[in-house]
């Protein structure tokens, strides 16, 4: 059986996806290109132009999306898809991916996950990771991406969003980071998440696991 297509009958200009990601995405740009070292007196915008996540433009979108998520507007996939287009531009469009979805997997207001997952067998801790990662999928991009296989924690999906952003599959890392970050919230220990297949790279469809580390 195939992995479920969240994206039949979704059309590009449907408003569903929460503006948090797209804020995410250029935010996490944004402090890539942000120099270690900074003299008080210095902007970054005007010493260093040439740097992506520093222009004029981007900050102008930062500030659009601050104000769509302020007012609870959301974004349209042709959206999405034009800043995944943007990002993948960059030789570091992966990390860039990774790091927004590790960052999109803290629950609003940044406040880890309080309960502790530790207690409990692990039975119910990969479970109760597993509804997380669903209620959060839909409420950041208002449809199911994918399903679980069998496993503690099996991601899989094919045809989805990501994917038909970037057909390279880098964008599919902002997948990794956000099961990442629900994981060790849920779990509250070291994980990893592998992306072991990959349709943008040959595979029938996308899939994620975890390997728990201790």
């Amino acid at each position: 059986m195939n992995p479920p297509s969240s994206e039949a009958g979704v059309h590009p200009a449907t408003r569903r996806i929460s503006s948090t990601v797209a804020l995410t995405l250029l935010r996490v740009l944004r402090a890539q290109d942000i120099p270690a070292e900074v003299l008080e007196d210095e902007d970054p915008v005007v010493t260093m132009p040439r740097r992506l996540g520093l222009s004029e433009v981007v900050e102008r979108q930062i500030r659009n999306y601050e104000e769509d998520v302020r007012r609870g507007v959301k974004a349209t996939d042709q959206e999405f898809e034009d800043l995944v287009k943007l990002v993948i531009r960059r030789p570091d469009s992966e990390e860039i991916f990774l790091e927004a979805g590790r960052r999109l997997a803290l629950p609003e207001g940044g406040i880890p996950y309080r309960d502790g997952g530790s207690r409990w067998p692990d039975v119910v801790v990969y479970a109760l990771a597993r509804r997380r990662a669903r209620r959060l999928l839909r409420r950041l991009f208002g449809r199911r991406l994918g399903g679980f296989a069998d496993g503690a924690f099996a991601l899989e999906a094919s045809a989805h969003l990501l994917v038909r952003s970037d057909p390279g599959g880098d964008a599919c890392a902002l997948m990794t980071g956000l099961c990442h970050g629900v994981l060790e919230r849920t779990l509250l220990c070291r994980c990893e998440v592998v992306h072991t297949l990959c349709q943008a790279r040959g595979d029938e469809h996308c899939r994620w696991e975890v390997r728990a580390s201790g």
